[in-house]
């Protein structure tokens, strides 16, 4: 006999297709502007400000992969597209011949100076001054649980610069 199956009340209905709105519309409207920019998605720029933000503009591809929550094989082909315009290249690693460093060039670097601006202009306009200071506080702590149970180990939960921190 199967389990007995627990709909979503209303507010959890409405919570839930709220949520699964958002997930569809904004980072579609977030890649659109993008493309429009400079012709790169939201990840291709998230891939980029992730190295833009370490010290050396480098991070092995498993660290970048798990910065990005993408898979080695995504960010594998990513890292290519982004060689070819000369933002990012992939070396081996000097300590580990297995290992694979993506580093962000001065082309990416000066890429991301000049999108920089503009892509935390659209996340504003587009979700956060919709937000009062309460709400953000919600998001932050609402993302934080969710992304406890999908992977508790992820780098955001520990990345003391990030709302997500405990």
């Amino acid at each position: 006999m199967g389990e007995q199956v627990v709909w979503l009340s209303a507010e959890e209905r409405k919570a839930w297709l709220g949520l699964n709105t958002m997930m569809s519309l904004l980072p579609a409207a977030l890649d659109s502007d993008l493309q429009g920019l400079e012709g790169i998605t939201l990840f291709d720029y998230h891939m980029l400000a992730m190295l833009s933000e370490t010290p050396d503009r480098e991070l092995t591809m498993t660290d970048l992969a798990a910065r990005t929550s993408a898979s080695l094989s995504r960010l594998s082909h990513v890292v290519k597209k982004l060689e070819k315009r000369g933002w990012v290249v992939r070396a081996q690693s000097a300590g580990d011949a297995r290992v694979k460093i993506a580093s962000l060039t001065k082309e990416g670097w000066d890429a991301v100076v000049k999108m920089a601006p503009h892509h935390v202009s659209t996340v504003r306009a587009l979700l956060l001054e919709t937000l009062d200071d309460k709400d953000v506080k919600d998001l932050a702590r609402i993302s934080r649980k969710v992304v406890k149970v999908l992977d508790a180990d992820h780098w955001v939960l520990a990345d003391s610069t990030s709302d997500l921190a405990p």
